[in-house]
């Protein structure tokens, strides 16, 4: 029988359009404004946290919507931005620095529908806003650093020479160089003069010591290298966090700027964004005695660190591996069911653990956890001034010589595990960042932006269904429920996209596929109304008008598509905004104009013995 769909087919579509609809549905309840509280590495959030929370919000005479203890953290749901942000100033006075105090934006989704998973649309900046952090990058621990890889380079390649040194040290800009004789100084002068690009050798001959000296484009060099470094981390790290279309640039000498349209946890946002963490392993001194260390007496070659178990260790100076060379690292538990991370090495990093380890089977070797954090001082130049940070997290003995693969142990809980897992696969920042303005941002062109996208997809979709109805009549009614289900299809869809994000240049591609998503009905109809010229029977020119309208329907569709594909590709930020939904609006608008007009038309019309058709 001509036009009858099977049942299959019929379900196929409602079960489509009711998952579409009800995950569109969560758009309709909207957002409360919220202040969100998690613990940094060294505390943890409780019931003794939440006591401490409501009493302030109390303080302040500020009712709350809700205060929930959840996963280690606490969402505060308050009536408007003006209490959320009087309430982020309470609770970061209450807190102190030990906890992170972020705004957040949290769905007002009911339970029963977030248990499936459903949440509203994210809107990116330009709509509803997100987090805007600026970040102040230390440039004087950036130059540390480099120095310090050129101090231990410097020792290395006159031990090879077999040219022995006092010490070799790093002194600001300068890495010196104290001989032992005049043979030793000869040596080293012929060696080292001119070796190193963007270094002035400074020689003293009388005391028998050598500077190298970082010249000032080698200096600003190093500043540039640091900023583009952390530009590039700080886009993985955002990459990490599920965000759609970041804004992750320079601004300045030392400041990089960070957007986060649409983010759903600032908390953990500001957490992973403004954290500098990496490791170092080195090899545990167990020639020397601690208990000198730790009376002023470090031996030559060895520092003294704090670790885990409240004492200290004594580790040599030089550094097996960094994580600058680790290229993956994952959470997860040991056989005793403790949180360990699982990391793994590049080449050149996999060689530097095997040399090393190759030649101490049975010694000790120390992982040492690095971190930085801002002191709120700054020094005479209004620089922030750092605090390093540095902990001895685990402590094992070399059974095997090792490679690209291994894990560590003695991590405190799963949670910082699977931090310090983002953090290193992420990549270590060149030199620590302090994040020295968060905002939460309003639409950056303003409500009235929104108004006005809103209102022309409105328009759009009015103007249409008035067009089909006067012109295809009741045909012109169907093409205008296949064109609000594919506007509940275009909703539901980006809301169902983890990390999906709608922009203003978004909306525009709604408004053209309002506008498109007719035309595969408009070549049907014209179609079935020249089989109905050519005295074809009301069956027969439905059944040919859509077999005869399916080829040149999907050429213009996919035609298109493959530009839509192509802007997500080589566009960013806006471009991204506009070819997501295209692309998205182009297949539903194909599903609801070919399928879902002809499920309706073939249960309405399909089968029965008509005259004519309202066409």
């Amino acid at each position: 029988m001509l036009n009858k769909f099977p049942l299959w087919k019929n379900l196929m579509v409602i079960v489509i359009l009711a998952v579409a609809a009800l995950y569109a549905l969560p758009n309709i309840y909207g957002e409360d404004y919220a202040v969100q509280i998690s613990a940094s590495r060294n505390a943890t959030v409780d019931m003794q946290t939440l006591e401490t929370v409501e009493k302030t919000l109390e303080d302040i005479a500020i009712q709350p919507k809700g205060v929930v203890l959840e996963e280690g953290q606490i969402l505060v749901r308050v009536n408007s931005d003006v209490e959320q942000l009087q309430a982020r100033d309470a609770l970061l006075r209450a807190l102190g620095t030990n906890y992170i105090v972020a705004l957040n934006l949290a769905p007002a989704t009911p339970e029963w529908l977030a248990d499936i998973g459903g949440t509203p649309m994210k809107l990116g900046l330009d709509l509803r806003g997100g987090v805007h952090f600026l970040m102040e990058v230390d440039m004087a621990e950036a130059t540390r650093k480099i120095q310090d890889q050129m101090r231990d380079t410097v020792r290395g390649e006159l031990r090879e020479e077999r040219i022995r040194s006092t010490s070799i040290r790093r002194d600001d800009t300068d890495v010196v160089i104290q001989l032992r004789t005049d043979e030793d100084y000869a040596a080293a002068e012929s060696y080292l003069n001119n070796r190193y690009p963007g270094y002035t050798l400074l020689e003293d001959e009388a005391n028998r010591t050598l500077r190298l000296r970082m010249t000032e484009a080698k200096l600003k060099e190093t500043q540039d290298y640091a900023i583009s470094q952390n530009v590039t981390i700080l886009r993985n790290r955002v990459n990490e966090l599920g965000v759609a279309e970041p804004v992750v640039q320079r601004q300045g000498a030392e400041r990089i700027v960070v957007q986060l349209p649409g983010v759903q946890d600032t908390a953990r946002a500001k957490e992973i964004l403004g954290a500098t963490a990496t490791l170092e392993f080195r090899m545990v001194d167990d020639e020397n005695s601690v208990y000198e260390a730790e009376q002023g007496r470090v031996p030559f070659g060895s520092e003294l660190f704090v670790n885990r178990n409240g004492g200290n260790t004594l580790l040599k100076e030089d550094v097996i591996l960094t994580g600058d060379h680790i290229v993956n690292a994952t959470s997860g538990f040991d056989e005793n069911q403790r949180p360990q991370v699982s990391i793994s090495l590049d080449g050149a990093g996999g060689d530097k653990m095997s040399l090393a380890t190759r030649d101490n089977v049975g010694k000790p070797m120390a992982t040492l956890f690095i971190e930085f954090k801002a002191t709120g001082e700054r020094d005479e130049n209004d620089r922030i001034i750092f605090e390093r940070n540095a902990e001895v997290i685990n402590v094992a003995t070399i059974q095997s010589r090792l490679g690209n693969n291994f894990r560590i142990t003695g991590i405190n809980s799963q949670q910082e595990a699977q931090n310090l897992a983002l953090l290193l696969r992420a990549g270590a920042l060149i030199a620590p960042i302090q994040i020295v303005e968060e905002r939460t941002l309003g639409p950056s062109l303003g409500k009235e932006n929104i108004e006005l996208g809103t209102q022309a997809i409105i328009w759009g979709f009015l103007l249409v269904v008035i067009f089909m109805v006067i012109y295809y009549k009741k045909f012109g009614l169907v093409a205008n429920l296949a064109l609000t289900s594919n506007l509940v299809l275009i909703i539901g869809i980006m809301s169902m996209i983890p990390g999906a994000t709608l922009t203003l240049p978004g909306m525009a591609g709604i408004v053209l596929t309002v506008g498109m998503a007719v035309d595969a009905n408009v070549l049907i109809f014209e179609r079935i109304r020249e089989e109905i010229k050519a005295k074809r029977s009301p069956q027969q020119a439905i059944h040919h008008g859509y077999d005869s309208a399916f080829s040149t329907i999907m050429d213009a569709n996919v035609t298109t598509l493959i530009v839509a594909i192509i802007l997500f590709a080589i566009g960013t930020g806006p471009v991204k905004g506009f070819a997501v939904t295209l692309a998205i609006g182009i297949i539903t608008s194909m599903f609801t104009a070919i399928v879902g007009t002809r499920a309706v038309i073939n249960a309405v019309w399909g089968g029965k013995r008509i005259d004519k058709l309202s066409v």
